[in-house]
């Protein structure tokens, strides 16, 4: 058994980006914010499947090039190998809980 409060946890940059909840050994799983203007940065896994509920806000998901207007509620099941980022243009928050099966140190790939 493993209990985390997320208060406890830390955003990658202070107030905001990913803040991990669980990693390991089978999956992880946290949450994200992103302020307006920021995005999560385009990227692909090799080996794990992505999962995005989006909580609040309404940024756009750009999945393999085509681009999707997100709504409170939406959630996005991403296969490995489909390019993804989420860009918060809009003029409020975004809060994703975001799910990663199976888990695997390394499988990001950064596109450019």
């Amino acid at each position: 058994m493993e209990k985390v409060n997320e208060r406890e946890c830390e955003f990658r940059f202070g107030d905001h980006g990913p803040k991990y909840l669980l990693r390991g050994p089978r999956f992880e799983w946290g949450v994200i914010v992103l302020q307006p203007g920021q995005e999560l940065g385009a990227h692909k896994h090799e080996q794990v499947e992505e999962t995005f509920y989006f909580e609040s806000g309404a940024p756009l998901m750009v999945v393999d090039e085509t681009e999707y207007r997100v709504i409170p509620g939406d959630v996005f099941r991403l296969e490995p190998g489909e390019a993804h980022n989420i860009i918060n243009d809009s003029d409020e928050d975004t809060r994703i809980i975001f799910i990663k099966c199976p888990y695997v140190s390394g499988d990001k790939i950064t596109i450019d």
